[in-house]
């Protein structure tokens, strides 16, 4: 994020073909969607994260994010993008917990229905260790499940909440996001820096699920490339 667009995918394409893109700040692709065709790369898309809540209990911010989301989804079918990861929202305080609940019910209903309109597949993602959010437990999955919206993993918000072996075991990512921790913080480290065994992880997530490594900076990428071609098969 510290550098262009433009300059990111340079640098991502001499290394892979898949691309995730944040969809926020300097990459925002409500203004920046062009660059994505000059790079002969596959991509996934990251919904912003620092403006928007689908579980927010003011209803015209709630109507508001789920419109920039389906804005994004357009622009993923239009560059290629197979996934579009969303963040299931957070509350100020306990006292909003179940005014957000239902808030967010009503956002699954809606992102339910831009489903079925869109080619991109909406991909959920658990949160870490953070009272504030939803989407922690395994348990959430029944209802994404029951909606058909995706699942995506991130291996290392489970770790930190303690459940990331139960959450293999249900199973049902469609995209996973790979990095490390020790188990106390959401670190976001190269793989193979923390204490999550990659070698269950790798065995355990579907065949044909997307996967990104999301460290922390972009030099933690080569190295968890090399922690995971170590691994057997």
């Amino acid at each position: 994020m510290d550098r262009s667009l433009d300059e990111a995918l340079d640098l991502i394409s001499a290394q892979t073909d898949l691309a995730e893109i944040l969809s926020d700040g300097p990459h925002s692709l409500l203004s920046a969607e062009e660059t994505c065709h000059s790079f002969d790369l596959r991509y996934t898309v990251h919904a912003p994260v620092a403006d928007i809540n689908i579980a927010s209990d003011n209803e015209q911010m709630r109507r508001a994010s789920i419109g920039v989301l389906a804005d994004l989804s357009i622009i993923c079918d239009r560059i290629g993008a197979t996934r579009l990861v969303i963040h299931p929202g957070y509350i100020w305080g306990e006292e909003m917990r179940d005014a957000a609940a239902r808030a967010l019910d009503r956002s699954f209903d809606d992102l339910a229905t831009l489903q079925r309109e869109v080619g991109v597949r909406l991909a959920i993602e658990n949160m870490g260790a953070w009272d504030i959010c939803f989407f922690r437990e395994p348990g959430f999955l029944d209802r994404l499940a029951a909606l058909d919206l995706g699942f995506a993993l991130d291996v290392g918000h489970a770790h930190v909440n303690g459940n990331l072996e139960a959450f293999l075991e249900e199973g049902g990512a469609i995209h996973v996001h790979l990095h490390d921790n020790c188990g106390s913080r959401d670190d976001h480290l190269g793989c193979g820096e923390g204490s999550i065994d990659f070698s269950l992880v790798m065995q355990a997530i579907p065949r044909g699920a997307t996967k990104v490594i999301e460290p922390a900076s972009f030099h933690q990428y080569e190295g968890s490339i090399e922690h995971l071609r170590s691994l057997p098969p």
